[in-house]
């Protein structure tokens, strides 16, 4: 695998996840207690062998770059190849923004072209999944494939989530005969993760091409039109995919963390997932604080109850207070006999003494960032 770039899209801002998009990419999104829908990805890549990732960036990419800093966290601050930022910009031929994923592989194209790697492992910002390429590099090869695309199947999945993804059919030898992205009416369970493998060479040619013919988006200009022309075959994954996509499938996800082998399988089984470290004592229980299936990072102070929810750092839970079945970000106080169930609480969020808060499983409440109730 070190002779394999990395490239991971983060530029996609999912308005469907509402006021967690609103100041950050998908990609920077929280998730888990501690880490970065990012940190997955990022993860999976390092954790195969891969020691050149480039990270496109377009909207909100600030708490993004703050996060990822110099990648040391993931020991790509390195004097050969490493960590890459690649933000929009202005230039003669350049309008700064682009106008889909192809779009934004043709803007960074000098960056793919001075990399020394063979090939090329490109992954979107909104997958989280504990993968290493060292076996779908093989089954490439062993195909002889043009292009390999990391699918799911995803049979429980609902038909309205399903018609948010893009699906595609294989035939017996594993190669992809057709392929829809967001169909209305969805006879596929096979949802890509918006992971595939390719010869940097042929990247780089397809991208060109793409772009000479005024044509922006990977999935529609280059698969889809492509895959009468070019082998491109489906490597299925068998592990953990949670698609946050919505707010919906984000708190279903997050919620999913509280079962023992989903989160073994998600943070363990194919190598640790790194993240960015905060020094911060423990988290500490008060005297009546009770504590029930939760996930708590460091810097939390609890003396109420908790139960079912994931605690970001530095949380406080007041003597009184009672959350249920909740997602709180860092830095949130829940103040005494405050009651909140069924809710997303977004960095640096106050709910005052005494006021409740009460969502349903099926559609809780996000409050945004800073918000005092």
């Amino acid at each position: 695998m070190r002779d394999t770039m990395g490239i991971i899209y983060s530029g996609e801002t999912d308005a469907s996840l509402k006021e967690l998009t609103r100041s950050r990419s998908t990609a920077a999104v929280p998730f888990g207690g501690r880490y970065r829908i990012i940190d997955f990805i990022l993860s999976g890549m390092v954790n195969s062998g891969i020691r050149n990732v480039g990270v496109i960036t377009q909207n909100n990419y600030h708490s993004l770059m703050d996060h990822l800093e110099s990648g040391s966290y993931w020991d790509l601050d390195r004097k050969k190849d490493g960590l890459f930022i690649l933000p929009p910009y202005v230039s003669k031929g350049n309008t700064g923004w682009y106008k889909g994923s192809a779009d934004a592989l043709h803007n960074c194209i000098a960056y793919i072209r001075r990399s020394t790697q063979r090939y090329a492992v490109l992954a979107g910002g909104s997958m989280v999944c504990n993968i290493t390429y060292d076996d779908v590099l093989n089954f490439h090869k062993e195909k002889n494939a043009d292009i390999t695309v990391i699918y799911k199947d995803m049979p429980q999945m609902d038909p309205k989530d399903l018609s948010r993804h893009t699906l595609i059919e294989t035939d017996s030898s594993d190669r992809i005969c057709d392929m829809v992205t967001k169909p209305s009416l969805p006879r596929s369970t096979k949802v890509i993760m918006e992971m595939y493998i390719i010869e940097k060479d042929l990247l780089e040619y397809l991208v060109e091409e793409c772009a000479s013919r005024g044509r922006t988006d990977f999935i529609k200009d280059i698969l889809i039109d492509n895959l009468q022309d070019l082998r491109i075959y489906g490597y299925e994954f068998k592990g953990y995919v949670a698609s946050i996509r919505t707010i919906n499938a984000y708190f279903k996800h997050s919620m999913d963390l509280l079962d023992w082998d989903i989160r073994n399988d998600l943070f363990f089984k194919n190598g640790p997932i790194h993240t960015k470290v905060k020094d911060e004592v423990p988290a500490k229980y008060g005297v009546d604080a009770v504590a029930k299936n939760s996930l708590v990072a460091d810097g939390c102070i609890v003396e109420g109850t908790i139960e079912n929810c994931i605690l970001f750092r530095g949380v406080r839970i007041a003597k009184g207070a009672v959350v249920r079945n909740s997602i709180i970000m860092q830095k949130c106080e829940v103040q005494e006999q405050a009651l909140i169930e069924n809710v997303i609480l977004d960095k640096d969020v106050i709910v005052r003494r005494g006021k409740r808060l009460i969502g349903q499983d099926s559609y809780p409440i996000v409050i945004g960032k800073k918000i005092i109730i």
